[in-house]
């Protein structure tokens, strides 16, 4: 029989996303309350209508720049669209979501002394002139571009967080996350994982953009949401940021090839000039979450890219 003397209530923003979903179907199986928040810009029902019905489970239909008024006792503040082709969609509102809903959550931990969680990204980081990239590099980010939006926006929510916990004690746990794939993505989000699979299982071009020669690493969702829970566990003097994210490096040729040989696909690859800020390389250097987190993937990309082609199956 389960414990539930420790059992919380927890705060999930952007719930009904990728991430989120996950983070809420975790909590609840390890006897927690979720309070899921959601203004369903890119989250969707779907993704948590399997909990609507459990009453540890609940869902608010709201928007994190505007103030929310909940007590709760942990709060993972993942609310903000991840993919360029959603957070570029409105790019004032994807700042407004970085900057005024970290300055909405980290007020509510402020005022019922909850711990919070920043889901930071790799984006931090920009086009990096250090590989693999350690969590002492400032990064390298062009201020005013197409990608600025969403790069920008968590970096200046990352400098709240840290604001908030030196001005006002607030406990704080920040990490960043490198690219992460799975069930429960976005068909039409435009990122490399979902975009390959399924021009993949259309039997359609795969579309590389330059030479298919940059580099990215990519972990699975349940890989990540381990380090989700174990950065929020953490001693209270461990606050981050910490990278979260498999350091195995792959080419965007060598992810090409590795979907079309999963999927049994006959689609050829065709070539397109590399999108603007688009960085060369992203690699985590995950020594502080081996160190401090007793952390690291499992999960390997064929492994990952199995169950993933399974749910992508759906759409096609």
């Amino acid at each position: 029989m389960k414990n539930y003397h420790f059992n919380k209530r927890i705060l999930v923003t952007g719930g009904a996303g990728f991430l989120g979903s996950h983070l809420c179907e975790r909590l609840i199986k390890e006897g927690h309350d979720v309070v899921c928040v959601d203004n369903f810009f890119t989250g969707r029902r779907r993704n948590v209508a399997h909990l609507l019905d459990n009453p540890q489970f609940e869902i608010l239909r709201h928007d994190i720049t505007f103030s929310l008024f909940v007590e709760v006792d942990e709060i993972y503040n993942l609310a903000c669209p991840a993919s360029p082709i959603h957070y570029q969609h409105d790019p004032v509102q994807t700042t407004k979501t970085s900057v005024i809903g970290a300055i909405n959550m980290l007020g509510l931990a402020k005022r019922v002394g909850a711990k919070i969680f920043q889901a930071s990204t790799s984006e931090v980081y920009g086009d990096p002139d250090v590989h693999p990239q350690t969590e002492a590099y400032w990064g390298r980010v062009n201020p005013i571009g197409p990608r600025s939006c969403y790069d920008e926006g968590k970096r200046c929510a990352e400098t709240l967080f840290f604001d908030y916990y030196r001005q006002n004690d607030v406990k704080i746990k920040v990490a960043r996350i490198f690219n992460t794939y799975g069930p429960n993505m976005h068909p039409n989000d435009g990122r490399v994982v979902s975009n390959f699979i399924m021009q993949a299982l259309r039997g359609e071009p795969i579309t590389i953009y330059g030479d298919g020669q940059q580099t990215r690493s990519f972990c699975y969702v349940s890989d990540l949401i381990d380090g989700f829970l174990k950065l929020m566990d953490s001693a209270d003097d461990i606050s981050g940021p910490i990278n979260l994210g498999n350091p195995g490096e792959f080419t965007m040729l060598e992810l090409a090839e590795t979907v079309i040989k999963l999927t049994g696909s006959k689609s050829e690859l065709v070539y397109e000039e590399l999108p603007e800020d688009d960085p060369k390389q992203r690699q985590p250097d995950i020594t502080q979450a081996k160190e401090k987190l007793g952390w690291e993937p499992t999960v390997s990309l064929e492994e990952g890219l199995k169950p993933t082609i399974k749910y992508f199956k759906q759409y096609v």
